[in-house]
């Protein structure tokens, strides 16, 4: 039962909420993790700081309370937290959750498809940059292949996962040759395709607006060579553009730097060490952790998430332009994308 719905300053409800259950991560791609900052040697939280999965699912169920459907489990990369088809299943027993989903870099996905599809996940997100093995490397700076990625793309639909969503980052110069190719490669009702403008997430990635390959350049590629018509929204929030592919595939983008969608944004991202970020390029998250391991009952935690999300006031890639040089954001491996 939903009890007083929050809304931000800007009317936006709270909606989906994603959860970062760890930051670790076995690649080290450029736009998220570069391995000059996240090395050997990068001092990652211990597990005694991370939320546990009964932590977990409680600040799911309270968000829940407040109008939250959608869960999606995010890191770092989210396959490396062990047993994490533990969490799947006591998040599946909330009432009201209406969906579950899992971004992965894929590198773990063909031998955990089946288990992660009977422990109740819904949906699978992977992300998957290139089909070529040189330029996958540069993407990704990890020693696993874009052909294991593949076969675990391949495994979560025969789990029963199809459509599963790729998430293609496009990087002028580096990957954005690889534009077409792909939509050829996942064409057909087994697969979603998303194309995501390279973001300015965290101060390690180096971004530069020259990098971006804009959306509408993307669709211009994809429309010389393959037919594609336009597709509504599935629904308000609904962040990518979508498009249909001949042969019934659907391609989207995200545009969050060209075309912003702040003012339909509807989601929270939950930090591995319960920190509520209200916005991907949020500076400083809100402490959660704290008040679970101290006692708060479920309705103080709720009345501290709404008058959070109350004070909400982000819309940063409206505003980009004019935002401060060198404004402190938190990384991406932190809040998962």
């Amino acid at each position: 039962m939903v009890d007083q719905p929050p809304y931000d300053l800007r009317h936006r409800p709270l909606r989906d909420l994603r959860i970062s259950v760890t930051d670790r991560c076995n690649f080290r791609c450029t736009y998220c993790m570069p391995r000059a900052v996240f090395g050997d040697d990068y001092p990652f939280l211990p597990r005694r700081e991370i939320l546990d999965f009964e932590e977990i699912a409680r600040l799911a169920a309270i968000f829940t309370g407040l109008g939250v459907r959608k869960i999606r489990l995010t890191g770092g990369e989210p396959l490396l937290r062990r047993e994490l088809h533990r969490l799947i299943e006591m998040i599946v027993a909330i009432p009201g959750i209406d969906d579950i989903a899992l971004t992965t870099n894929g590198s773990l996905l063909a031998e955990k498809a089946n288990l992660l599809r009977s422990s109740g996940l819904n949906r699978v997100t992977v992300s998957l940059d290139s089909l070529d093995e040189r330029t996958f490397a540069a993407m990704t700076d990890a020693r696993y292949s874009a052909a294991k990625v593949i076969a675990g793309i391949e495994a979560a639909a025969a789990a029963g996962f199809a459509p599963v969503k790729i998430n293609m980052v496009v990087k002028r110069g580096v990957n954005d040759h690889e534009v077409v190719p792909m939509a050829r490669r996942f064409a057909g009702p087994k697969y979603i395709l998303r194309f995501i403008e390279y973001m300015d997430v965290g101060n390690s990635n180096g971004w530069r607006m020259d990098d971006v390959v804009p959306a509408a350049e993307i669709i211009d590629r994809l429309g010389r060579e393959l037919k594609i018509e336009p597709l509504p929204a599935n629904y308000r929030s609904e962040v990518a553009r979508r498009f249909r592919m001949e042969g019934g595939g659907e391609i989207g983008l995200i545009t969050s730097v060209t075309q912003p969608f702040c003012g339909n944004c509807s989601r929270a991202r939950l930090s591995s060490e319960g920190r509520l970020y209200t916005c991907l390029f949020a500076g400083e998250g809100h402490d959660l952790r704290n008040p679970l391991r101290s006692g708060a009952s479920d309705g103080e935690i709720a009345d501290l998430l709404r008058r959070i999300w109350g004070q909400r006031d982000d819309r940063y890639s409206e505003i980009r332009n004019s935002a401060p040089p060198h404004l402190h954001k938190a990384e991406m491996s932190m809040l998962g994308g």
